[in-house]
């Protein structure tokens, strides 16, 4: 492994993000989205990739072939994110694509570009719990070489709380959105919601997207994109991206997709603070999160 790949953490406005994503910060700052675009936004590992690819099931009617037409980054570019030569950079992708476009973004809501509210561009945000999002991004931040070296686990959930991991604090994050849902055209759904009732979320996603798909069809919808099928599509599962970048040896970038995973990484000390800290940083915005279904 090249050691210089992993990157370091610099700050837009305050916010923590990779170094390389600050370089090309005017670039995404100044992006002109249009009235079609839909975004895609969520903390990082908070279920990005199964909106994603709900998403775009249901905008081709579940049509799978035509959802198997390239891996997600190259259907869905991310927008912030840059390759290391600025190439690949999902702006560049963006600039080039035609409206409507089907972006994905981690920013938090005062970072994403002034021109998708402007537009009146409809956002889907998905929140998933802190306690599952920490261990799957700690996994993820182990196997992609990119990333910011995560150190050992109880460090790691130290920066998670002290808000010092790439995107920022988490909390400010779902707040965010959160009190902007009913002010913009911001769809907010959960992680576990979409757990335990995926035909009702992704009927949800559907009218808010404006179609009416019949049951049948939502049903496929929701059979092609449950963890399992997700991880055998090698248009969704991001097995596209190089070893060079993906060490799967330290994780797979699917790991395990579950609520409540968190029990298996959490001693019960370590979740006597969490509980405490979440619930003074959470006391004024009393978002429905729930730990387990």
């Amino acid at each position: 492994m090249d050691g210089k790949t992993r990157s370091t953490l610099s700050q837009v406005q305050g916010v923590p993000l990779p170094e390389r994503i600050v370089k090309y910060w005017a670039r995404v700052e100044k992006f002109q989205a249009s009235k079609e675009d839909v975004l895609i936004a969520t903390y990082p590992k908070a279920g990005t990739t199964w909106t994603q690819e709900v998403v775009d099931q249901i905008l081709n009617e579940g049509d799978l072939e035509k959802t198997k037409r390239a891996p997600t980054q190259v259907r869905m570019p991310f927008i912030e994110m840059t390759s290391a030569d600025g190439e690949n950079a999902g702006i560049t992708k963006l600039e080039v694509m035609d409206p409507p476009r089907v972006i994905k973004t981690h920013l938090p809501i005062q970072l994403v570009p002034q021109s998708f509210w402007e537009a009146g561009c409809k956002v889907i945000y998905m929140a998933r719990n802190p306690k599952d999002t920490v261990v799957s991004y700690y996994h993820f931040d182990r196997m992609n070489l990119y990333q910011p070296e995560p150190g050992p686990w109880q460090e790691y959930l130290e920066k998670f709380m002290t808000c010092q991991l790439g995107w920022g604090s988490w909390y400010d994050h779902v707040k965010g959105y959160w009190r902007e849902r009913n002010n913009k055209a911001i769809l907010y759904i959960f992680f576990e919601d979409m757990k335990e009732d995926p035909v009702r979320e992704v009927t949800r996603i559907a009218e808010f997207l404006g179609l009416q798909l019949s049951k049948c069809t939502i049903d496929h919808i929701v059979k092609m994109t449950t963890f399992s099928a997700m991880r055998e599509n090698p248009m969704a599962n991001y097995s596209t991206v190089p070893d060079t970048i993906f060490d799967r040896t330290a994780s797979e970038f699917m790991r395990k997709g579950e609520v409540g995973d968190w029990k298996n990484h959490f001693s019960a000390q370590e979740d006597a603070v969490f509980e405490d800290h979440y619930h003074k940083l959470m006391a004024d915005c009393p978002i429905p999160i729930r730990f387990t279904i």
